[in-house]
């Protein structure tokens, strides 16, 4: 090793280091199992709805306000805020301290900007959860959606940018599909720790999770192409938007059913990576 290389293999072991210690590494699995439980909430009420036993199709702010609704509510609110604010942190973490080994290469710093974008979206929903909390604010994902569309659309090139966003999420959401039936995700997890049982339910619902995920991105992300292409914010859809047109398809109710419950698949298999994730790759 040269003296050259010695400073920055030096700080990059800092930074595992400051990553893996262990009120960060508690922090990563709380939010994810927030996240699990904000997604299972959604797909359970699209559930109900596509099957005619109440429920609605809603996005993530409903789910909050879901939560709110029920006994000691605003406490079990509070504990998916920290959680949330917890995920926050770790995907920070993952951007700036690259504890993955994500690199500095083209595709390594395209996905911890990833990682910057999903941290500002959850801080976010952590901020709509605290304002619901408190009484001053409710879960509009829709108009949320629109309005940042209408943001963008605002600004200089615009329509570009909105397009650009929509083309990113489906190129997300493709490679998400592409995880998913190749079982790539299996990666992210401590294998060797688990038993059989546990590897087999990981792969089912590791695979139908994130297939269901990925064509509410797919659905969101033509929306916004739609939305550029129009130059209209109110073409915009957030997730419970998406959840909606599907319902409006031929046999919707059915395709519906079957997303939703891919979605509490995902929330699902969030918990599980919340339990054998890998935090900090050796």
């Amino acid at each position: 090793m040269t003296r050259h290389n010695l400073p920055t293999k030096n700080a990059e072991r800092a930074a595992r280091q400051a990553a893996a210690h262990p009120w960060v590494e508690s922090l990563a699995r709380y939010g994810i199992a927030a996240k699990g439980v904000v997604y299972a909430i959604v797909g359970v009420l699209a559930a109900q709805a596509a099957f005619g036993a109440g429920g609605r199709t809603t996005d993530s702010q409903g789910a909050l306000q879901t939560i709110v609704t029920q006994p000691f509510g605003k406490i079990l609110l509070g504990l998916v805020a920290i959680g949330l604010v917890g995920y926050v942190v770790w995907r920070f973490v993952q951007a700036f301290l690259d504890p993955e080994r994500k690199g500095t290469d083209a595709k390594g710093i395209a996905q911890r900007i990833g990682y910057i974008i999903s941290g500002l979206i959850y801080a976010g929903l952590a901020l709509t959860a605290t304002k619901i909390i408190l009484g001053s604010g409710s879960g509009g994902g829709s108009n949320s959606t629109q309005h940042w569309t209408a943001r963008l659309l605002a600004q200089p090139f615009g329509q570009w940018l909105v397009a650009t966003v929509g083309v990113i999420i489906i190129g997300v959401a493709c490679y998400q599909i592409y995880k998913a039936f190749t079982g790539k995700f299996r990666q992210e997890l401590k294998w060797q720790e688990m038993r059989n049982v546990e590897r087999t339910w990981a792969m089912r619902l590791g695979r139908f999770g994130l297939t269901a995920q990925a064509i509410v991105f797919i659905i969101i992300g033509f929306f916004l192409i739609q939305a550029a292409r129009q130059s209209d914010p109110n073409q915009a859809r957030s997730l419970g938007g998406a959840l909606a047109a599907l319902a409006e398809q031929p046999y919707g109710p059915w395709v519906l059913g079957v997303v939703a419950i891919g979605l509490v698949a995902y929330g699902i298999y969030m918990m599980v990576q919340a339990r054998y994730r890998r935090v900090v790759t050796a």
